[in-house]
């Protein structure tokens, strides 16, 4: 019994060892999974590109008033004269005026075409201004002027001592270099002015001309020439619309 077992033992292990000893079939267990495909990496977002700065606007050339052919319409000069804007700077054009001086421009009119002296200047300082002859607030001589008026309620007698008299000119004009050079009582004056208001020296020539409205109402209109440019012009023109407004607060108390 012994030997048997013994046997059927060595047998047992036999077997096993040589089951041991031949090559292992296939393992059916899933293989690793390979290392996946490296994602290529994302294109680096593009900077947005930085906006570019605003241009700075060009400072505009100080306005010094509006052209003559924005005050006055085509039917009302051709009321007056026969003739539309177009059809003057036609005529004038045809006659060669921008070669001409602005006095015998204004003078063509009149003798040729039989305008009256009110639209000839008009019409000849219009045609300049259209023809680059010279710009609004600036004379046919290349000065640089501005106007202003105010219908004050107080006799032109009044209007007019309120630049003349040192005592009333100061309540509204303070501070201003004026000369006196000319006066006529109740009529017109002219003046030399010298006067720094901000940045602009408003230094040139004045000339008030008042007028007799009836019941008790003045026109006060007021030129200043002999500016510096454009600027003091504009500057000028503000100033005296100011001022003008504090002549009529004064003398309408």
């Amino acid at each position: 019994m012994t030997q048997d077992s013994n046997a059927r033992r060595r047998k047992a292990e036999d077997t096993a060892r040589a089951a041991r000893s031949k090559p292992g079939a296939p393992s059916t267990s899933t293989p690793p999974t390979p290392p996946s495909t490296p994602t290529s990496p994302s294109a680096p977002s593009t900077p947005s590109t930085p906006s570019t700065p605003s241009t700075p606007s060009t400072p505009s050339t100080p306005s010094t008033g509006r052209r003559i052919t924005e005050k006055l319409s085509d039917d009302a000069l051709r009321s007056g004269t026969g003739g539309t804007w177009s059809d003057w700077f036609a005529v004038l054009d045809a006659w060669d005026a921008t070669a001409r001086t602005h006095a015998e421009i204004a003078r063509h009119l009149v003798e040729a075409h039989g305008v009256s002296g009110w639209y000839a200047q008009s019409i000849t300082v219009a045609f300049e201004q259209e023809r680059g002859l010279r710009q609004p607030g600036q004379s046919s001589t290349g000065d640089w002027q501005c106007s202003a008026s105010r219908t004050v309620t107080a006799s032109a007698d009044r209007c007019l001592a309120a630049f003349t008299d040192p005592e009333v000119r100061r309540r509204w004009l303070p501070d201003s270099g004026f000369a006196l050079r000319t006066h006529r009582p109740a009529a017109a004056l002219t003046a030399d002015y010298d006067d720094t208001q901000g940045s602009a020296v408003l230094s040139g020539r004045l000339s008030v001309r008042v007028t007799d409205k009836g019941a008790g109402r003045t026109v006060v209109a007021l030129a200043h020439t002999k500016l510096s440019g454009p600027g003091a012009a504009a500057d000028a023109k503000e100033f005296w619309r100011e001022r003008l407004g504090a002549l009529k607060a004064l003398l309408e108390r």
